[in-house]
């Protein structure tokens, strides 16, 4: 139960207890690391070392063995020549064999050869080998070539088909001569020479194997790779020196890519290699096995001085408990100042420096609070909108006059009355809010509000970041916010008269002459079509000689009703002064221009006005064109609209005539 409370406390972590004690055992496991990997980085160090000597031991031990081997079978070999002479009779040779079958101990076979190479008898006898031609055998050429003793490359008999070698000797006559061969079948599968071989065993996977100089597997405990070329020689160097004569041990991979430690040694008389194979992670097991064992009896220990870690740490932090515990009770008002009965300096310096803190802390308490109620006094008698922010954005304090202005009561939330601030103007309002607080400069925004009256305020705020003297941090924001409705609708006023004509409520040439800009903008840039109409009235003069200017007025109002009304709602209608009116068409191509202009002209000739009894009409003449790539500016349009206005009256009036540059001829339409 004592072991389970240590380790709920350790991994909560929650307190310096346990964050010491996680300390001290983290401490403990590194110190174990460290002593385990240098104990394996030396005990790897002499595992591979011992290891590597065995090898060589055995290795040399296991040629020097082979190298016997094949010195007593050439030795017997040659007896045997000595005893056989140069004699070819069959008969006599076949009982020199039967006289010597002692030999099959170290032989599966014994043949022997005139000097052309055909094999004149063997022992035991084996069907289809005897009168055998060897002249084409390497073995033959060598030994009649050297007349020496040698040891033939592995080879497939044909007679048994089985992989062999044979250890010959030269047959010489008294002068000298070749006269055939002696020679001793060795097979490699069931032959005695490989016997001592198959039972070595170096643990699990360990192995030896032996080859030729010409790099042929003679021994290897995968029999499927015996009298086969060594696989991939290249990628194991050390192999590649041994088959050239090396002797020595080195780290190497396997065929299967695993790292291995690998000794050589040489079987001169047969030029033969013996290796010996011990895979590094096996060299390595019993070091392994080590290590973990001795891991698990630090971790063990480790969970064992847990407990005693934690009773000693509690003791040793009780001091620093009672200092918490006289902290809380400054804290709640229970008492002045803290006082420790320990010898810990630290504690000591730690309480001193706390109480001189306190000190300081309640004076500016005391001084703060004076602030407080004066800042309060101020900002409830100001007639002007005031608000305080804090650090993170959010509104503290609203004055009686701002809460007055917005009709908003002083217990909304501020999430309640933001939803009040107009769509068009919250989004853009809180990026510049963030910037604010976030780079520390002033805050100036005008905003549109909707109070639960449902009567739309124009605010003006500006707000500035209160900023410490020391360390640059921002406390939050103070702001102040003015009404400005009733000037935002006088500029409003301001602006519509100045672009619009007081008669009739269309634009006026000022206004129509930005549309036309910005229109031929669109135009210029995105090769936006917009078309252009321009038109007088037709017999105009009259209503005002007759009725006066009253009269002439109520034309001109009844006239820009109807244009207004049967244009879309994206177009511009204009009076340019006079009887001279203008209409921008955005986004419309020259036909819809020409259907509108048809519209026109006959709208406005339904419109009329009456005085003393008589009826008074009026007509259109007007020029229909469209902005053109060749137009320099908005006055080559204006030219070629007034011009096919001119036309239009020349050709009889009350008609819309077409110019646009591409054509040569304008077109009317004629009532």
């Amino acid at each position: 139960m004592l072991l389970a409370h240590v380790f709920n406390k350790l991994f909560t972590l929650s307190s310096l207890k346990g964050r010491l004690l996680l300390g001290l055992s983290c401490t403990l496991l590194l110190l174990a690391a460290l002593v385990l990997g240098m104990a394996w980085q030396v005990g790897k160090t002499m595992v591979h070392e011992t290891n590597m000597a065995h090898l060589r031991y055995e290795t040399q031990l296991l040629a020097d063995e082979l190298t016997q081997q094949i010195e007593q079978r050439i030795q017997a070999l040659e007896r045997l020549n000595d005893l056989v002479g140069v004699s070819e009779d069959p008969d006599v040779l076949e009982r020199a064999l039967i006289n010597n079958d002692t030999l099959l101990a170290w032989f599966d076979g014994i043949v022997i050869s005139d000097r052309s190479g055909l094999i004149l008898s063997d022992w035991p006898t084996v069907s289809g080998r005897r009168g055998l031609e060897s002249t084409e055998f390497e073995y033959f050429k060598m030994l009649r070539g050297t007349r020496f003793p040698y040891v033939s490359e592995p080879f497939v008999g044909r007679a048994s088909n089985m992989p062999m070698i044979l250890i010959g000797v030269p047959r010489k006559d008294a002068q000298g001569e070749f006269v055939g061969f002696i020679g001793g079948i060795v097979s490699l599968d069931a032959g005695g020479l490989f016997n001592r071989l198959s039972k070595v065993r170096l643990g699990e996977h360990g192995f030896a194997a032996v080859a030729t100089a010409s790099g042929k597997i003679l021994y290897h405990p995968d029999r499927s790779l015996v009298n086969m070329p060594i696989p991939h020689l290249a990628t194991n160097p050390l192999m590649e020196l041994a088959i050239d004569g090396w002797t020595g041990d080195g780290v190497e991979t396997l065929l299967d890519g695993r790292s291995s430690l690998q000794s050589y040694a040489q079987v001169w008389p047969a030029s033969w290699v013996v290796g010996f194979f011990l895979p590094i992670e096996q060299a390595y097991q019993p070091l392994v096995g080590f290590i973990k064992k001795l891991w698990w009896v630090w971790v063990m220990l480790a969970l064992l001085m847990m407990p005693f870690l934690w009773w000693l740490l509690a003791r040793i932090l009780t001091p620093l408990n009672q200092l918490e515990e006289q902290i809380g009770e400054v804290g709640q008002g229970c008492r002045a100042h803290v006082r420790l009965a320990t010898s810990m300096q630290e504690l000591q310096q730690v309480a001193i420096t706390f109480n001189r803190v306190e000190d300081e802390r309640q004076q500016l308490v005391d001084n703060l609070q004076e602030r407080e109620a004066f800042l309060d006094s101020v900002l409830n008698a100001s007639p002007q909108g005031m608000f305080v922010a804090n650090f993170g954005g959010f509104i503290t304090y609203m004055n009686p006059a701002l809460l007055d202005m917005l009709g908003v009561a002083e217990t909304l939330p501020m999430e309640a009355w933001l939803k009040q601030v107009h769509a068009d103007d919250i989004e853009g309002a809180e990026d510049m809010w963030r910037h604010s607080l976030k780079s520390g400069s002033d805050f100036v925004r005008q905003l549109r509000f909707i109070r639960s009256d449902n009567e739309m305020l124009w605010l003006d705020i500006h707000a500035r970041v209160v900023m410490l003297s020391q360390g640059g941090h921002s406390l939050g924001l103070v702001g102040v916010v003015k009404d400005i409705t009733e000037r935002r609708e006088q500029e409003a006023l301001q602006r519509w008269e100045a672009e619009h004509d007081p008669l009739t409520g269309l634009l006026n040439r000022r206004g129509f002459e930005r549309r036309l800009e910005d229109a031929f903008a669109d135009f210029q840039k995105t090769s936006t079509p917009s078309a252009l109409l321009m038109f007088d009235l037709d017999h105009f003069k009259p209503i005002n000689d007759d009725g006066g200017h009253a009269l002439g007025d109520e034309m001109l109002r009844r006239i820009a009703q109807v244009v207004a009304w049967e244009v879309r709602r994206s177009d511009h209608v204009a009076r340019q002064g006079g009887d001279e009116f203008g209409v921008l068409l955005p986004s419309c191509t020259i036909g819809q221009a020409e259907r509108i202009a048809e519209s026109l002209r006959q709208a406005v000739s339904e419109v009329s006005v009456v005085h003393e009894g008589k009826q008074y009409n009026v007509t259109l003449s007007v020029g229909v064109t469209r902005f053109d790539e060749g137009d320099g500016c908005v006055d080559d349009a204006l030219s070629r609209a007034d011009s096919a206005s001119y036309d239009a009256k020349r050709e009889g009036r009350n008609s819309v005539v077409l110019n646009v540059p591409d054509k040569l001829n304008s077109t009317s339409l004629f009532e």
